[in-house]
């Protein structure tokens, strides 16, 4: 297998050009091993990222980042292998299944309603900062059953933690203490006065006849701030970056709603936005790859949602795709808990933007721009509308 220094942290760069980068990837390699930071395998192509998902005995997700192999901290219930990982997903599934999300469809639709008609007789818009960020952290403060107030305190934190420069690191980890800090007074709160919501349900959990520690809750309200918000607000905007540049995909979807369903879904595999990584347990080949017990593997799951083994013409976005077979939301154990949530909220956002605004552009002189990090994301999306 072929070293190279590639460093998965692309920088700020023009929107599409992460995707870009990993498709000329995987043309010349279907894995390789990088020499950025301390090393770290990439796989390339979609039934091999496939096999390291579903074998969690080999490849732990007890780090999840390859530039950082050794955590001080364990995200909830990412960062868990079974049968550990395995507990805690029985006692959260019955929170996203569909049956809650659909309880909870007319509140955030609601939500999004009021933010888009907010913007619509403005006729402009930073799509990330007016919109994307705001409608999930939205929908998260309602779902934890915290008050709308904290909204502005809660997109300070989500920025600092999730879009400050790999330099500012100490700016990060103060912003993740700040939101311990929050969460250990709510669950206090909390513990006092109960409500209906996802804190005070957790708070009478028990695993192995014993309450879920304080610091296992924490950890679990971290996990539940970082991906409830930025990932659908990364798939939200690399979603309308699209439309915003098609007008046969975006007239589509105003003139026949009933296709929301099948777009999203091409969405999300065309727009692949999560990296996730595993850790090696134990010294393997893999398909010829010499991989040592310690050693980190990036999975970045554009990779295999963009692989032309598996998709035909797997760069174009076709919403009459047949059998769409993505793995946008990972796959085996790990497969993501809030994608029914995630799909609500996209299909929910998708309906109301286009009932009141439905013609959209980058205007003139614009530029869409993104960053790589373990989740591809949008800066900025400028856009216009008469």
């Amino acid at each position: 297998m072929p070293d190279m220094d590639f460093n998965p942290l692309g920088g700020v760069q023009p929107a599409g050009s992460a995707f870009a980068r990993f498709d000329e990837l995987r043309e010349q390699h279907a894995a390789f091993r990088s020499t950025f930071g301390r090393g770290f395998w990439v796989i390339s192509r979609y039934d091999r990222i496939v096999e390291i998902c579903q074998d969690p005995g080999t490849f732990s997700s007890s780090a999840v980042s390859v530039l950082d192999p050794d955590p001080a901290y364990r995200w909830i219930p990412e960062m868990l292998d079974p049968p550990e990982h395995t507990v805690w997903r029985r006692l959260l599934g019955p929170l996203f299944s569909p049956a809650a999300v659909a309880a909870r469809a007319e509140t955030i639709r609601r939500q999004c309603a009021a933010l888009v008609e907010s913007l619509a007789a403005r006729g402009s818009c930073d799509f990330v900062t007016d919109f994307a960020r705001v409608y999930p952290t939205t929908v998260f403060l309602e779902l934890m059953g915290l008050p709308v107030e904290d909204l502005p305190t809660f997109l300070a934190w989500e920025d600092a933690i999730l879009h400050a420069p790999p330099a500012e690191r100490a700016g990060r980890i103060q912003a993740m203490g700040e939101v311990i800090g929050y969460f250990r007074g709510v669950i206090a709160e909390r513990r006092a006065e109960p409500r209906e919501d996802l804190i005070s349900t957790a708070l009478g959990w028990e695993i192995d006849g014993e309450p879920v520690p304080d610091r296992d809750l924490l950890d679990l309200c971290l996990l539940l701030f970082m991906a409830g918000l930025d990932t659908v607000t990364a798939q939200l905007s690399y979603a309308f970056w699209h439309l915003a540049r098609d007008d046969k995909d975006r007239t589509r979807i105003v003139d026949d709603p009933a296709v929301i369903t099948d777009a999203i879904e091409e969405l999300l595999r065309a727009y692949s936005i999560v990296m996730p990584a595993r850790k090696l347990t134990r010294d393997t080949d893999f398909h010829g790859c010499p991989m040592k017990a310690g050693e980190m593997v990036l999975l970045p799951l554009n990779q295999a949602n963009r692989d032309p083994g598996t998709f035909t013409d797997p760069t174009q976005v076709d919403l009459d795709r047949p059998h769409n077979r993505h793995i946008a939301f990972g796959v085996g154990v790990h497969r993501c808990l809030g994608s029914h949530l995630a799909r609500a909220e996209m299909g929910i956002a998708l309906e109301e933007w286009h009932r009141r605004i439905p013609s959209y552009r980058i205007p003139d002189g614009a530029e869409a721009l993104e960053h790589a990090d373990l989740v591809l994301g949008l800066d900025t999306l400028p856009l216009v509308w008469d």
